[in-house]
């Protein structure tokens, strides 16, 4: 019985996925983390403005991708 229920379950579940046009082989969840640690971000540099200097944003998670957060201690940290 139980194997019988099991049997059910799975082929509902391919059904399910052929019905949704999802292969279940390529089916891959991707996530990135965005780390709680706001740096010590004097300024900020974009390609789309040149030299100038924008606010700083905390880390590259809220910043736009492509700019540069210049640290305090007179490193920088490229985002993207």
């Amino acid at each position: 019985m139980a194997r019988s229920n099991a049997c059910c379950l799975v082929l509902l579940l391919l059904c399910g996925a052929l019905l949704l046009e999802m292969n279940p082989g390529t089916m891959v969840m991707s996530a990135v983390a965005c780390p709680l640690v706001c740096l010590d971000v004097d300024y900020m540099t974009c390609p789309s403005t040149g030299d100038e200097h924008l606010s700083p944003q905390c880390n590259c998670c809220l910043a736009p991708e492509g700019c540069t957060l210049h640290l305090t201690d007179g490193t920088s940290v490229s985002c993207g």
